[in-house]
Parts: structure tokens; C-alpha cells; sequence
């Protein structure tokens, strides 16, 4: 390995931006302790806005000892197709009708289980959600199941213990969750045309494992928490499904296109201005748009693109240095610190990889999935949605890497004995 100066501050500056996201409940308790300053407390608090704030850190000091020139050059070498498209995901899959709809078929199927009906709708939403992933692709996937457990879960008087413990199977549910096809999840889309993984290929080889774990987590947290949710009445507010059948399919199709150009910022953004004009002259079967929280996702992953692209150097020697038995391991916890499309893209660029390897390599990427904010695209959007529940309005990282762990280890199970 033999660094450059600018490839060794971007890795510090990663290593401070980890360090930031880990600290940003300190920040929040000076907000409260030190009101004076508190705006600027809040601010560092923020997770959404580490990555993007130690990203613009990197390109002030490339302007300063490279030259404006090679700083531009670089922003504009990176691929924000995905910052994008988490934005406009979100902010469709976070629309009255597309909730109203994905409310109505978890209550269907939540009625039909043999359990009381909040353990029934908590199940349901922990397991069908996420695996929904895998056809209207991840970020949608989390937008919906964190909406509808923020408003029919998190906005009543549960415990801290429930909270972290949801968050945490949510998360690991929702990047295996991806896997059935070969499209929807980000790191899956690092290597699918390159390695030819079609999706017969990705449901045989790790769909069905993924599914059978996701329901595994749902059920084994329902039932640790079996008697806070039997007393639960998730009747989510008094909204009643005023919406009609033909606004619905209309927001159904501009989700289904944005999924379709998904690759092709131009493509998605375009229709996602002209579905900004239909929501307005339709105001009356919307509510807020989630702009504010999709603009503060866009933004962190935008700053993770931008740090990551200096982080090869030492990546992907640490990466191709491990074999086959070692690397789902050695996937798993890389993911936690970096984003795990990250990973499976620089194995793309290396020829000659074994099948088993290749397998390894994305298994362990997706199962480590959960552990981390930055460990999956999607897990920002998530953030974003609950951390208003949370003590300080704040998801504690260690609360998180503690309750993902009980679900990554069911992912391992699945993934590795099975």
C-alpha cells in the first residue's frame, strides 16, 4: 500500500466521522445542558449530518493542497445515483396512499395469524415489510415499516427495551430482506451483472435463507415482548382509508417507475418533479411530505460516497487478504464500519474469485447489515423516521449494535448452517 496524503486525511477523517456517529447522544445532551449554544449542539448531534459535514472537511482540504480544479474533479467523479434515489424513495413510500395501502394488507395478513392482534400487527410488520424489500427495493421498504411502527408502535408508551429491540431486528430484517431478488438491495447490485447473479440465482442461493430468518427475528422478538404487545391497542390513530383506489394505484406507478429508472438519476428525478405537482394539486389525500427527512438521508449518504471513495486503498487489501471460510466474518464486521455496498463493489474488481468466495463475501455483507447506521444505505431513512421516540431524540449507537446482534446471529444461522 502506498497512500497518498489525500488518501490518508480521507481515512482519518473517516475514522473522526465514525467516531462523531458514535458521540452524536453526547451532542444532544450539551443541546440540553448548554442552551446557549444549543442550535450548534444539535446540529453535531444530528446523525444525518456527520458523513456530509467530515466529507466537506475532505474537500476544503483537497481545495487547499490540491487546487480547486482537482476537488471539483473528484465530487464529480462520485455516483450519487443512490443518495438520490433514497430521497425520492422515501419521500413517495412515505405518502398517505402508499401507507394506506401497506397499513391495510399488514392488517389483512395480521388477522389472519393465531396470536392477540398487537402481537399480530408487530410480527407482521417486522417480517412483510422488510421482505417487501426485494420488489420495491430497500429505502422504500424501510420508509414503510418505519412510518407505520413510528406511528402505530413508537408513539405509545412503550419500553426503552422495545424500542432498541424493534429498531434492531427492523434493520436486520430490512438488508437481508432485499436479497430474494436481484435488483433491490444495494450491495446485490454491486455484483449482479458483473458475477451474473440473476434472480433465480439470488432466491435460491440466499432468499429463501434471508426470508426464513426474517420471520425467525419477527417471531422470536414478538414473543420476548409478548406481554407489552398484548396490551397494546396499535390502532394507529383515527385516519380512516378516505383515500380513492385511483390516487393510490397513480402514487403505485410513480414508485413503480422511480424503481424501474432506478439507476438513471435523470430518469426517477424527472418523474419525481412531476409527482411532486400531482401531490400538490391532490393535497387533500396527502400528508406531510417527508421532504426535510429524505433531503437529511440524500445528504449523509451523499457524505459517505464522498469519504468512501478514499478508503479503497486499505479496503480492499484487508478484503482479498482473507479466504473463503474467513471473509463472511470478515464482511460482517467491515459492513458495521463501512456501507456494505462499499464492500461487494470492490470485490467486483477483482477477477478470478471463487463462487464460494463471492457468496461469502455478500452473505456476510448483508448480514452485518443491521449493526451499524452506516452499515446499509437504507439505515439512515430509519433513523430519521424514529430517533423522535428515542431519549434526547437520539438511537444511541451501541443501544443499536447491541439489540442487531440476537438478529445477526439468527442471520449467521441461516446463512451459514443451513
Amino acid at each position: 500500500m502506498n497512500p497518498t496524503t489525500i488518501e490518508i486525511v480521507g481515512a482519518a477523517l473517516f475514522a473522526f466521522a465514525l467516531i462523531h456517529t458514535f458521540s452524536t447522544k453526547f451532542f444532544e445532551h450539551l443541546a440540553h445542558t448548554h442552551p446557549r449554544h444549543a442550535g450548534l449542539w444539535h446540529l453535531l448531534g444530528e446523525v444525518e449530518v456527520v458523513f456530509g459535514l467530515w466529507a466537506m472537511a475532505l474537500i476544503v482540504f483537497m481545495m487547499i493542497s490540491a487546487g480547486k480544479e482537482a476537488a471539483v474533479e473528484y465530487v464529480q467523479s462520485r455516483n450519487f445515483t443512490e443518495p438520490l434515489f433514497v430521497f425520492v424513495i422515501m419521500v413517495i413510500a412515505g405518502t398517505k396512499p402508499v401507507l394506506q395501502l401497506a397499513r391495510d394488507c399488514v392488517l389483512v395478513v395480521s388477522r389472519l395469524l393465531p396470536m392477540p392482534r398487537g402481537m399480530a400487527f408487530y410480527f407482521t410488520a417486522l417480517s412483510l415489510l422488510p421482505l417487501l424489500g426485494s420488489f420495491i427495493t430497500e429505502p422504500a421498504a424501510m420508509t414503510l415499516a418505519a412510518l407505520m411502527l413510528s406511528d402505530r408502535l413508537f408513539a405509545r408508551k412503550i419500553s426503552t427495551r422495545l424500542k432498541y429491540a424493534t429498531v434492531g431486528v427492523l434493520f436486520v430484517n430490512v438488508s437481508i430482506g432485499g436479497t430474494l431478488t436481484s435488483y433491490a438491495a444495494p450491495p446485490v447490485l454491486m455484483v449482479a451483472s458483473t458475477w451474473n447473479w440473476d434472480t433465480a440465482f439470488m432466491f435460491t442461493h440466499f432468499g429463501w435463507r434471508a426470508a426464513l430468518a426474517a420471520v425467525v427475528n419477527a417471531l422470536l422478538c414478538t414473543l420476548l415482548f409478548r406481554k407489552e404487545l398484548k396490551g397494546l391497542q396499535m390502532t394507529g390513530g383515527s385516519r380512516q382509508s378516505d383515500v380513492p383506489a385511483s390516487i393510490i394505484l397513480v402514487h403505485l406507478a410513480f414508485l413503480g417507475g422511480v424503481v424501474y429508472f432506478a439507476h438513471y438519476a435523470h430518469m426517477f428525478i424527472g418523474l419525481f418533479l412531476f409527482f411532486l405537482g400531482v401531490a400538490t394539486v391532490y393535497s387533500q389525500y396527502e400528508d406531510r411530505l417527508i421532504l426535510r427527512e429524505g433531503l437529511m438521508v440524500a445528504f449523509f449518504l451523499a457524505g459517505l460516497v464522498v469519504l468512501g471513495g478514499q478508503q479503497r486503498w486499505w479496503l480492499q487489501p484487508v478484503l482479498m487478504s482473507m479466504d473463503a471460510n474467513t471473509v463472511y466474518a470478515g464482511a460482517s464486521a467491515l459492513t458495521a464500519i463501512t456501507d456494505n455496498a462499499a464492500l461487494t463493489y470492490l470485490a467486483s474488481l477483482v477477477d478470478g474469485l471463487s463462487e464460494e468466495f463471492k457468496y461469502a463475501l455478500v452473505a456476510g455483507a448483508v448480514t452485518g447489515g443491521g449493526l451499524t447506521v452506516i452499515a446499509n444505505a437504507p439505515n439512515p431513512a430509519g433513523v430519521s423516521i424514529l430517533k423522535g421516540h428515542f431519549d434526547e431524540e437520539t438511537i444511541h449507537p451501541l443501544g443499536l449494535l447491541l439489540a442487531a446482534m440476537g438478529p445477526t446471529l439468527v442471520t449467521i444461522a441461516a446463512f451459514r448452517l443451513i
